[in-house]
């Protein structure tokens, strides 16, 4: 049986949309350009052709990787969602005990992790840290260059965007 995924209620329909512009599409814009790299002729050194093939296989990979990630989700419900816990769906503000600096952090399923955009996996070291945590609890996190203890100042849940 297959990992079950978790995920938001938006990321499950960004995934959503992302298959259905793959499926709609990018596949028939990368089946035109294969159809005219070949009527270039010879494809045995056609760049255009090999070019082309080469998307057409990152594009049936990408949309079997989200077909399976969207059969095996378990959507993370609203309700499930307090703000008293972290959990996913909640944007947690964190203070770093040794230096004081203060990160926010969304926390969403590995399916949905950006962290340039703050948001980090539940399966992440921070991530796995501090779920479930509550406010006020301090939490201590392995990471590469050690141990980091980071104080939970505040829990939300995310606003949904629209």
């Amino acid at each position: 049986m297959a990992d079950e995924v978790l995920l938001t209620q938006e990321g499950y329909e960004k995934l959503e949309k992302e298959l259905n512009n793959l499926i709609h599409v990018k596949r028939r814009e990368v089946a035109k350009r294969i159809k005219a790299a070949r009527e270039f002729g010879d494809i045995s050194e056609n760049s255009e052709y090999d070019d082309a093939k080469n998307e057409q296989a990152f594009i049936e990979g990408r949309i079997k990787e989200i077909e399976n990630m969207l059969r095996n989700a378990r959507i993370v419900k609203d309700d499930d969602i307090t703000g008293e816990t972290v959990n996913l769906g909640t944007t947690v503000r964190l203070r770093e005990k040794e230096t004081d600096e203060i990160f926010a952090y969304t926390i969403v399923g590995s399916a949905e992790a950006d962290p340039l955009n703050f948001k980090i996996s539940n399966e992440s070291p921070i991530g796995k840290a501090i779920l479930g945590h509550k406010i006020g609890d301090l939490v201590k996190v392995k990471v590469p260059s050690g141990i980091m203890e980071y104080e939970i100042l505040s829990i939300e849940k995310t606003r949904k965007k629209g």
